[in-house]
């Protein structure tokens, strides 16, 4: 989530209801339930940034910022586990702005980020509270000129970039991290699913070990456990749920029936039934482009995203988009992660998800700050069984059936004496 746009920021997570719990921090650990008496100044933050906070009308922290905001401040690593929607990029940002150096010619603090969009928003977010100090900002992500790039980040305080692209910048010596004191691996557990764990780590390898590593994610556990266990220090650890802040709205859960001669024509139908914005996925890029012909043949209005397209392509497709010029937007998983998208109303898989995360990942970007939304499945017959088995592990089996579908049975796993694992 971009916190640029103070009325979402105001209205996503609600800070006298946010609900979180210290895992391991003493300072912490009885709080009172009126934090949101809590200032940035008390916080540690200084008068120009919390001017600058107020200039875009947020004045009260949220409660991951009041948890994470005076240990980061101070220098410590920061191991916190927040979802989209709480106010975490000001977490690390603000204290990025604090401790960054304004007489430094190489990067200070660097923030990792899984994807081009994510960087844009990080840079956004950030940029008017580090212009409060003087401090300058660059963003290195995939898809444009390296040489454009290498420019911006040549004299830039705080770099905000991608894996991949900081990667080639290091190989080709354009980018020094010599002088990193502070790093931010955002969304880590994204970063992870996506393959950047070598990238990652050898970026790591490369830094000062004289730093403060923050590391926010969905989870803390499994390999983000294992890669905050070998690259932290004795980090204050927090967690900061959405249990009991503003409800999410009602999402109706779907699963359509279709055949391959008619699976567009029911696409269509669902489309021009619902006059709000709505996403598509599907499985390929080559499958999101013939896609979006096919709809435009049909006289609806659609644009693609993908990782084959340019950022100012993908820039534009997205503008036109979230103005409402465009009401479908077809995209692949990898392309939609990261995207700030909002008011989202109907998620279509128009090819089904390959697993459970894959299905939370994409209709959980409906039903969103308490608006109800839809979630529909279309099924081929070749894809009913793996498909009722998903919906049935996530709730969703009656559903299934009720489109006149068979749940299958759940597939048995057998371990041998070995310990490998089989399917039957």
């Amino acid at each position: 989530m971009a916190l640029g746009r103070p009325v979402r920021f105001q209205l996503l997570v609600p800070p006298q209801v946010a609900s979180s719990r210290v895992i391991s921090n003493p300072n912490h650990q009885k709080e009172s339930n009126n934090y949101m008496q809590h200032t940035f100044r008390a916080l540690g933050v200084s008068a120009d940034v919390e001017q600058a906070l107020a200039d875009r009308g947020i004045v009260e922290p949220f409660r991951i910022q009041t948890l994470v905001l005076p240990d980061a401040i101070g220098g410590r690593d920061v191991l916190a586990k927040s979802p989209t929607g709480s106010g975490k990029t000001l977490a690390f940002g603000i204290p990025l702005v604090e401790r960054a150096p304004v007489d430094g010619k190489t990067p200070a603090a660097l923030v990792l980020v899984p994807t081009r969009e994510l960087a844009l928003q990080v840079t956004e977010d950030i940029e008017p509270l580090a212009a409060a100090r003087g401090i300058r900002v660059a963003t290195a992500y995939g898809g444009t000129p390296v040489a454009s790039q290498a420019k911006r980040v040549k004299g830039a305080h705080i770099l905000v970039a991608t894996p991949g692209r900081l990667q080639d910048l290091i190989e080709r010596r354009l980018v020094s991290l010599d002088g990193v004191r502070t790093l931010v691996l955002d969304e880590a557990d994204r970063m992870l699913d996506m393959g950047f764990k070598p990238q990652v780590e050898r970026i790591m390898r490369r830094l000062p070990s004289a730093r403060q590593t923050m590391l926010f994610s969905a989870t803390l556990d499994g390999e983000v456990g294992d890669l905050a266990q070998a690259y932290t220090d004795a980090p204050a650890r927090f967690e900061n749920g959405r249990e009991q802040d503003v409800e999410d709205g009602i999402v109706l859960h779907e699963f359509v029936p279709v055949t391959a001669e008619d699976k567009v024509d029911r696409l269509v139908e669902m489309l021009r039934a619902d006059p709000g914005l709505s996403i598509v996925f599907v499985r390929t890029k080559r499958g999101a482009d013939r896609l979006v012909q096919k709809l435009t043949r049909r006289d609806v209005s659609a644009v693609a995203m993908h990782g084959d397209l340019s950022q100012p392509q993908r820039e534009r497709a997205l503008e036109r988009f979230r103005s409402g010029k465009v009401t479908t937007l077809v995209a692949t998983d990898v392309a939609a992660r990261g995207l700030d998208l909002e008011a989202i109303a109907h998620v279509i898989n128009f090819d089904p998800p390959e697993d459970d995360k894959g299905y939370v990942h994409r209709v959980g970007r409906t039903g969103r700050a308490g608006a109800s939304g839809r979630g529909s499945t279309l099924v081929l017959p070749e894809q009913q069984a793996e498909v009722s088995r998903v919906a049935a592990r996530l709730g969703h089996g009656e559903q299934f059936a009720n489109a006149g579908m068979t749940v299958a049975r759940p597939k048995l796993v057998y371990s041998s004496r070995r310990g490998r694992r089989s399917k039957w």
